[in-house]
């Protein structure tokens, strides 16, 4: 379990999603716990885990404070709004189920949306490789962003990271992956905060349980913080595009086995992709072609230079010295 919970630990810190979307399923179907105990237990942990994610974050400098601030504008008072909707509602499991499958959706094609952004992008030259430090935020889109979120997160207890990270995606496109990832998990502590103190009063805490998920997932996430808040944007956004794939198909209904089989197949697809594109093993041969090369034209303009001095240095001495003086014609 506390293996389990540092490979999830890992995703969360270096994308910002993840953390519900796989961390309940593995609790329920590795380890027999029920849904209740382990969604209510996931959502404690998290308190834990973020806020350490986000610490990771605000210390390198990565997190766009006064987007924080208007999103958490829209999504607290959203996620109150939310929790009392599904009370209305009687908080049945068929209406939290089509709320859950509507999110898996909206992910699903958020991550076809994106891959298809990538493509755009790269065919017209312009990859999303370099870090934009500054950003001009909108304030009623980025409230806008908050209350979708808030209002999915109060109503399930999950989406506050993969949900809030596409949305950011398309509203943001130039923000670089660093300040992404820092800046929704700085979003998601309220939020989180929220919705585990509504699990602590309701739901149904297995402390023994949230010790050992946070003592799995509290050093990793340190780890995928670290290396999301340095890690160029062109390691980072695939990684965001597979997590957030992989949450919407878990939330679309998607069992186990079949997500398992289909992430393998989707990697492997990835790295195919990867190797015909990048081709690295010819990598060492050019590299050493253009070793050859600049060694050669480094010890030919040596040569050059060498003799041009050489011709030059003699000049001087060959008129100071009597016997090679010229004479006249």
């Amino acid at each position: 379990m506390v293996l389990g919970s540092a490979v999830v630990g890992l995703l969360v810190g270096l994308t910002g999603a993840g953390g519900g979307a796989l961390m309940t399923p593995m609790l329920i179907l590795l380890f027999n716990v029920k849904p209740s105990a382990a969604i209510s237990s996931d959502l404690v942990a998290a308190v834990v885990m973020r806020p350490v994610g986000s610490l990771v974050h605000m210390r390198r400098g990565t997190v766009n404070y006064r987007l924080v601030a208007w999103m958490c504008a829209g999504s607290v008072p959203m996620a109150f709004l939310g929790s009392y909707l599904l009370h209305v509602l009687g908080g049945g499991e068929a209406q939290q189920l089509n709320v859950e499958r509507a999110l898996g959706a909206a992910l699903l094609a958020g991550t076809a949306a994106m891959l298809l952004r990538y493509w755009l992008d790269r065919r017209s030259g312009q990859a999303r490789t370099q870090a934009i430090e500054a950003i001009r935020v909108r304030p009623l889109a980025s409230i806008a962003i908050g209350a979708i979120g808030g209002i999915v997160v109060g109503m399930t207890s999950v989406g506050s990271g993969s949900l809030m990270i596409v949305l950011l995606l398309f509203t943001y496109p130039a923000l670089a992956a660093g300040r992404l990832v820092g800046t929704d998990l700085t979003q998601a502590v309220p939020l989180t905060a929220a919705a585990a103190l509504g699990a602590l009063l309701f739901g149904h805490v297995q402390f023994g349980l949230t010790t050992a998920v946070i003592i799995g997932s509290v050093p990793a996430v340190l780890v995928g913080s670290f290396l999301s808040s340095r890690a160029p944007d062109r390691y980072i956004r695939p990684v965001i595009t597979f997590v957030i794939f992989a949450s919407g198909l878990k939330y679309a209904g998607m069992g186990t086995t079949a997500l398992g089989w289909t992430l393998c197949g989707a990697a492997l697809a990835w790295g195919a992709y990867w190797l015909a594109r990048r081709k690295p093993w010819r990598g060492d041969a050019q590299t050493e072609a253009g070793k050859i090369a600049v060694a050669g034209k480094s010890d030919a303009g040596r040569s050059e230079s060498g003799l041009e001095v050489g011709v030059e240095e003699l000049e001087p001495e060959r008129a100071e010295l009597p016997g090679l003086a010229r004479r006249p014609g």
